[in-house]
């Protein structure tokens, strides 16, 4: 009986009358459905624990999460023109200088009565759209060297290593500037360990000892002399002059903008006449130009003039000294150039490979 009462329990339920009378039987089953509820209720009221999360550098975030960047390339040709000298710069174009004004401008807040620094060098800011020839494709990032006809202290320490056979070019080569000349007796002290190619920046060599460089192939890796990077020529001083003296530097993409490039460097101090600035500008332009991909539309976007520790910044026209937009025209002859190029690359190439074998 007890086993009975254990199993099942009996609840009578009597209505008001007291005729009817009814009985309701609760089982171990319905106990256990009713424990499960209760299970997924006491669930639902846990409270969810929050993890405090520190800061992340930007560059150890999630690359999933798509923020909303400005756009660099700076487009204001749809603002109006100021019509006088005081205006809000925001709501208006920006004013376009020419070279010979700007440099003034910096000059004067470089005089002794203001910054009082009148050989301050002057900064040239290049913007490139750095869309390829298709949308999908981005020109890569690149370093070069630019000729100039002025020379100025760049402030760098560069090191010239030239290899060559023959008098009349090792005197050449000297008269040029390199730090070091020589020929095979040069290969062999870098062969035995006697000297370090790590201690000078720019290899240059001439075609009739290329023959014997190939020893040094493996030291030299991407230092090897050739055609392409006007390391490997006849003209030995013009060769030596472009990379002791020449305005050295790199365009960088835009970690999260990849069709936007930027380049800084410096074109002279402001001690130097507007003419000689305006000379160097206008190589470097054309050097940076020599870069642009076959596609229409602008490559050079938009030019700044700096002069530290002036922040002012101030905006030229740098189609005055290369095109605006591609030439097909002008694009054969840059191809056929390349060609050529190409060609004694080759040639250099097939030298290499028979003296290696």
């Amino acid at each position: 009986m007890m086993s009975l009462m254990s199993t099942m329990r009996a609840l009578t339920v009597r209505q008001h009358n007291g005729a009817v009378s009814r009985s309701l039987h609760l089982t171990a089953i319905m106990e256990a459905a009713r424990k499960g509820t209760r299970e997924k209720a006491r669930k639902k009221k846990v409270k969810v624990e929050v993890k405090k999360v520190g800061f992340i550098p930007h560059n150890q975030r999630d690359k999933k999460i798509n923020v909303q960047r400005a756009d660099k390339h700076v487009d204001d040709s749809w603002k109006q023109i100021p019509k006088d000298n005081v205006y809000v710069g925001r709501y208006y174009r920006w004013p376009v200088y020419t070279v010979v004004e700007a440099i003034k401008c910096h000059r004067e807040t470089h005089h002794p009565s203001m910054y009082n620094v009148t050989n301050a060098p002057l900064n040239v800011e290049i913007e490139l759209n750095m869309q390829g020839e298709k949308a999908t494709r981005f020109v890569d990032n690149f370093q070069r060297m630019a000729m100039i006809p002025h020379k100025f202290d760049h402030g760098e320490d560069r090191k010239i290593i030239v290899f060559t056979k023959g008098n009349d070019e090792i005197a050449e080569a000297r008269e040029a500037g390199a730090s070091l000349v020589g020929g095979v007796e040069l290969i062999k002290d870098i062969t035995n360990g006697e000297l370090l190619l790590t201690d000078y920046q720019y290899i240059i060599a001439h075609p009739n000892i290329l023959a014997e460089l190939v020893a040094l192939r493996g030291l030299m890796k991407r230092k090897f002399p050739n055609p392409k990077s006007e390391t490997l020529g006849v003209n030995l001083a013009e060769m030596i002059n472009k990379f002791s003296s020449g305005i050295s530097y790199s365009a960088i993409k835009d970690e999260y903008q990849q069709n936007f490039g930027l380049i800084k460097t410096s074109v002279g101090p402001l001690s130097m006449n507007d003419q000689q600035l305006e000379e160097n500008l206008r190589y470097l332009l054309k050097n940076v130009d020599s870069m642009r991909p076959r596609r229409e539309g602008r490559f050079i976007t938009r030019v700044l003039l700096k002069s530290p520790p002036s922040s002012e910044q101030l905006k030229i026209d740098p189609f005055l000294y290369v095109p605006e937009l591609y030439d097909k025209g002008a694009e054969k002859v840059k191809t056929e150039a390349a060609r050529d190029s190409s060609r004694d690359e080759d040639t250099t190439e097939k030298v290499v490979a028979t003296s290696a074998n």
